[in-house]
């Protein structure tokens, strides 16, 4: 087969196509010396500006990766849009997918990475070749790069292509009664934080200043709400009065708040940190402690390593939220458990 072309000289947001012609050249015999990267971008993401950053990126990704790689460029052009990218490049024997963006875009990227409850493979099953996961921050940046020190540099992130170092990370698991499984790489939140996000969505061509927004609406008719959890398949015990729960798999979310301080993506487990009874007034007096992650030693915060915890709203009202490395994903119950090693990364 021919190689795909480098790059388009325009980004136009493109109709899903995910046939196989889409990434032609990829696992080819005629460019197996060569790397073969597939890069997925919101054109549209951080109200347009990554699709800008992308633009001016591109000179110096087509020089430094050009003359090694295989580079096919996919632009998404609406929401799971990455998902079905990523899967159908993993099938056809993609090196790497290199999310492009924010935690948005990187979300779904690794959710592309499943199928069913299982690893997608590649339709080649005689060779041992895995595909990795690659991060290019742009628009906003990402909260999943600060735990890894990465900088919003973007030609930084492409010097760790280039240099195609790969590590083994950790990829959070969270199934509800219909059975269904959703991925995250960063952190699960509970309750306010996780309706603070709802409501921050909606905002975001504000930039950072959305998570402000989003929590003081969040805040408006919030009651803290007595839970059910069950640590690692043992006894259910009762939190009372909590106002949120974070579950991550590395340490920052919200815009640079350290909520889970001591997550650590490739030790095998989630690090669930509980707020208890906390008032409007708790959040403006500790949310420095909340930022640079000192808040484990204030009162009504408590924090443990667990391979899996399950959460139940008492009232059975069905109305404590839960999202996902920022993405709504609805209402209590849940069961969040950890997948250790699951994806390699570039890093």
């Amino acid at each position: 087969m021919a190689k795909p072309s480098l790059f388009k000289s325009e980004l136009q947001p493109m109709a899903p196509d995910l046939s196989p012609e889409r990434f032609r050249g990829i696992g080819s015999s005629s460019s197996s010396h060569h790397r073969d990267l597939v890069f997925v971008v919101n054109p549209r993401g951080a109200n347009g500006r990554t699709g800008r950053e992308w633009k001016k990126l591109l000179p110096y990704l087509r020089s430094r990766l050009g003359g090694d790689c295989n580079i096919c460029e996919s632009l998404t052009s609406g929401p799971s849009h990455a998902i079905d990218i990523t899967r159908e490049a993993i099938r056809e024997g993609a090196d790497a997918v290199i999310a492009v963006g924010g935690d948005g875009t990187l979300h779904e990227v690794v959710n592309g990475f499943f199928w069913d409850g299982k690893p997608v493979a590649g339709h080649d099953k005689e060779t041992a070749h895995s595909t990795a996961l690659g991060l290019i921050p742009l628009g906003t940046g990402s909260d999943f790069a600060r735990t890894f020190g990465w900088k919003n540099d973007p030609h930084e992130a492409v010097e760790r292509i280039a240099k195609g170092l790969r590590s083994r990370i950790d990829i959070g698991l969270i199934n509800g009664e219909s059975g269904g499984s959703h991925y995250f790489i960063n952190v699960a939140d509970i309750h306010l934080s996780a309706k603070a996000g709802y409501y921050a969505s909606r905002y975001k061509r504000f930039g950072n200043l959305c998570y402000v927004i989003g929590a003081l609406q969040a805040f408006m008719g919030h009651s803290n709400q007595d839970l059910r959890i069950k640590v690692n398949e043992g006894e259910w015990e009762i939190c009372s009065q909590v106002t949120a729960i974070c579950i991550g798999n590395a340490k920052y979310f919200g815009g640079g708040m350290k909520i889970t301080p001591n997550a650590d993506p490739c030790n095998e487990y989630l690090e669930v940190v509980i707020l208890q009874d906390f008032k409007w007034y708790d959040f403006v007096l500790k949310l420095h402690k909340l930022y640079n992650g000192t808040h484990l030693s204030v009162r009504n915060v408590s924090a443990r390593s667990v391979r899996s915890i399950e959460i139940e709203d008492i009232s059975g009202n069905s109305s404590v939220y839960i999202q996902s490395d920022g993405e709504h994903l609805g209402f209590l119950p849940r069961k969040v458990s950890i997948l250790p090693a699951a994806i390699e990364m570039i890093c």
